[in-house]
C-alpha cells in the first residue's frame, strides 16, 4: 500500500526564513557591524525585530494586492515603531550622538529622520524583499504564512520594538523617554500610513509608469546606484559616522534635507522607468541591489582601522554572494528555455 496523500507533510518553506535573515543582514550586519562588531552578539534581537517586522510588511501587502507604493509607505512606518518607539533615537538629544549631524526642530532630529527614512525603507524592506523574490520567484506574489504565522510573527514583531527599548536604548541613553506628544504622534503616523498602504492604494489602478527606451547596461545601473547611495548618506550623515559631515559646512542643514531629499526621490523614479523597459532582467536587479549593499558598506569603513578591515571582508562576501546569485538565476532560465 502506498502512502497516504492526507499523511504528507507540507514543505518546508524557506522563503520567509530568507527574508527575515537577509533583512538582518542588509539592514545592519553589513554596517553598523563594521564599525562596532558586537552589534553581532545582538543578532536573535535584531532578526525578531528586523526580520520578524519586515516579513508583517511583505505579508500585508501581498495579502491585499498592494505593490512597491505600499511596501513604501509601510516601510516608513516601520522606521517610525523602530526609531521613534523602540530606540527613541528620533527624539533623544544624546542617542549615537545624531543631535549634532544635522537640524533638530522641536524636539526631533530631522536629519536623522531622514537618513533613518531612506535607509530602512530601502535596506531593511525593498532590498531584501528584492533578493528573496530573485531566490524564489514562484512565491513573488503569494503569502508565505499561514493565518497563525502571521499573528505569530505580529507578536514577534512587537516584542522585538519593546527589546529594541529594553537592550539598547536603555543601555545606550539610561533614563531617556520619548515625550507622551511625541509618542502620540509617531503611533497616529503609523496608523495612518498603514490604513494608506494596506486600504486606499490597493483599491486604486496603478499608474502606468512610463519606461525608458531602453535599459542601461546592467553594470552602469550598479555604478549609478552606489554613487547615489553614497550621495544620499554622505549628505545626511557624517562619513563612517565619525564627527565631521562631507564637505563640512559648505552646506546648512536645510539644504541638506533638501539636497539629500532631490538625491533620493528622483533616484527612485528612474529605477521604476527602468524596471519598466523591456529589457530589464534579473541581471540588472542585482547590480541595482548590489550597488546599493556595497555602497551602504563602504560608507562606514572610513571610521577606523579595524572598521576598514572588517568592511574590506564584508564586501568581498556581498561580491561573491552576489556573483553565486547571479549564476544561480542564470542556470534557472536557461533551464526554464530549454523547458
Amino acid at each position: 500500500m502506498g502512502p497516504l496523500h492526507g499523511n504528507r507533510k507540507r514543505p518546508w518553506n524557506r522563503a520567509p526564513w530568507a527574508l527575515a535573515l537577509l533583512t538582518t543582514l542588509c539592514a545592519e550586519l553589513t554596517f553598523t557591524a563594521i564599525a562596532v562588531p558586537k552589534t553581532w552578539l545582538l543578532l536573535p534581537l535584531l532578526v525578531v525585530m528586523y526580520g520578524a517586522g519586515v516579513l508583517v510588511i511583505r505579508e500585508a501587502v501581498v495579502r491585499v494586492g498592494g505593490g512597491w507604493p505600499s511596501l513604501v509607505l509601510l516601510g516608513v512606518a516601520y522606521q517610525l515603531a523602530e526609531d521613534g518607539l523602540g530606540l527613541q533615537a528620533l527624539t533623544s538629544p544624546r542617542m549615537y550622538d545624531a543631535a549634532d549631524w544635522g537640524l533638530r526642530a522641536l524636539g526631533v532630529n530631522l536629519t536623522y529622520w531622514e537618513s533613518q527614512i531612506g535607509v530602512h525603507v530601502v535596506l531593511s524592506v525593498l532590498v531584501p524583499i528584492g533578493l528573496v523574490n530573485l531566490l524564489f520567484p514562484a512565491q513573488r506574489d503569494r503569502p508565505y504564512l499561514g493565518k497563525k504565522g502571521l499573528i505569530g510573527t505580529v507578536a514577534l514583531a512587537i516584542v522585538g520594538v519593546f527589546g529594541l527599548r529594553a537592550f539598547i536604548s536603555a543601555v545606550m541613553d539610561p533614563g531617556y523617554r520619548t515625550p507622551w506628544g511625541w509618542m502620540a504622534v509617531f503611533l497616529a503616523l503609523i496608523a495612518v500610513l498603514s490604513l494608506l498602504a494596506l486600504v486606499v492604494l490597493p483599491r486604486r489602478h496603478a499608474s502606468r509608469v512610463r519606461a525608458v527606451k531602453s535599459a542601461p547596461h546592467p553594470r552602469v545601473v550598479g555604478f549609478v546606484s552606489l554613487y547615489l547611495t553614497m550621495a544620499f548618506l554622505t549628505t545626511l550623515l557624517p562619513l563612517g559616522l565619525g564627527s565631521q559631515l562631507l564637505l563640512g559646512d559648505l552646506m546648512s542643514p536645510v539644504q541638506r534635507l533638501f539636497i539629500a531629499a532631490l538625491t533620493a526621490v528622483p533616484f527612485g523614479l528612474l529605477v521604476l522607468r527602468w524596471q519598466a523597459a523591456a529589457e530589464w532582467s534579473n541581471r540588472h536587479q542585482i547590480w541595482l541591489i548590489g550597488g546599493i549593499l556595497v555602497s551602504h558598506t563602504a560608507f562606514m569603513m572610513p571610521g577606523s582601522v579595524s572598521a576598514a578591515f572588517i568592511g574590506a571582508i564584508t564586501l568581498a562576501v556581498e561580491v561573491y554572494l552576489l556573483t553565486v546569485l547571479t549564476k544561480h538565476v542564470r542556470r534557472r532560465e536557461a533551464a526554464m528555455v530549454r523547458v
